[in-house]
């Protein structure tokens, strides 16, 4: 678990109480004068003026008040990916996410999603947070209302049309840069004049080569453009991309499910294989190929245990 400490002096350390007075936790341990728990951040002050920061986003909180770990404040912080502006998480951003990459099953699906910085606390009082730390099933219950109160964008590749792309010789890095751009495209689009502070993608390649993947691309979104990995505790604005394109990915999951006639597995385990091996047997190599990443090994060992179950 990540954590830093900050020494703040009398009038930072109150305006700071007064900052998270909403989120007040109790914690009755030596010392404690105050405590606040977010999502992701738990937060304890102390007599001496001392602060500690736990959790996922204790860099992204402890930026807002001072220097990290001893080292100097600025107007900027350091982050895995690249350098992020003071108190990122307040602005208004448009992130961008994915998800299905790793799944034999199912499509790959990207979401871009814009959060205004006066949407902010709206969105986390939404349920939003590090798409990693909720179920499938809480996902789906917090999408619509994202939907229904953000601009966004969701974009679904099919099987069909991904086993078409890659065998064309698409990597999938490749795959889903064009579909951050094009998401990201379609949420400026909507946006009319209204511009993002910055845009936000979670980092899946490093900034020449996400570019080098999109330089054919008539319209190429570059301006105010930002990476970073687990992007998703950063803003609001990537944890809530991140939770529709995962929905969008589970609605596509839940069609083939039907079309199959069972539950198809996620992830690419054992049990992946021996769910493949059943439809292959059961409905031919066309009909798992149609909802499969075809060039994922799943498909050779799937073809194994078929042939051993003949």
């Amino acid at each position: 678990m990540s954590q830093c400490v900050l020494q703040l002096e009398k009038a930072k350390f109150e305006k700071l109480i007064a900052y998270y007075v909403a989120l007040k936790v109790t914690r009755n341990a030596p010392g404690v004068v105050f405590a606040a728990k977010l999502p992701d951040v738990a937060i304890t002050a102390y007599k001496s003026g001392k602060v500690l920061f736990q959790g996922g986003g204790a860099l992204r909180e402890a930026a807002l008040w001072g220097s990290v770990d001893g080292k100097p404040s600025s107007k900027k912080t350091s982050v895995k990916g690249e350098i992020l502006p003071e108190r990122f998480s307040e602005l208004s951003v448009l992130g961008s996410d994915e998800t299905g990459t790793g799944d034999f099953f199912g499509p790959v699906t990207v979401a871009a999603c814009f959060v205004s910085s006066n949407q902010v606390e709206l969105v986390r009082e939404l349920g939003v947070r590090d798409s990693k730390q909720l179920t499938d099933d809480l996902m789906r219950k917090i999408a619509p209302d994202l939907q229904a109160t953000l601009v966004h964008s969701v974009l679904t590749l099919t099987n069909e049309k991904y086993n078409e792309v890659q065998a064309k010789g698409s990597s999938q890095g490749k795959i889903k840069a064009l579909l951050h751009n094009q998401a990201l495209k379609h949420v400026l689009r909507k946006m009319n004049d209204e511009k993002p502070d910055y845009i936000l993608i979670d980092q899946f390649a490093e900034r020449g080569i996400y570019y080098n993947h999109i330089k054919n691309e008539p319209e190429i979104v570059r301006e105010n453009v930002l990476f970073s990995t687990k992007a998703e505790g950063l803003h609001v604005a990537v944890a809530a991309a991140s939770i529709i394109a995962r929905v969008a990915f589970l609605e596509e999951m839940d069609r083939l499910s039907a079309i199959a006639g069972v539950m198809l597995p996620k992830g690419a385990g054992r049990g992946v294989d021996e769910a493949a091996a059943r439809i292959l047997l059961k409905d031919g190599e066309a009909a798992l190929k149609s909802m499969t990443k075809w060039h994922f090994a799943n498909a050779q060992k799937a073809k194994k245990i078929a042939a051993m179950k003949k």
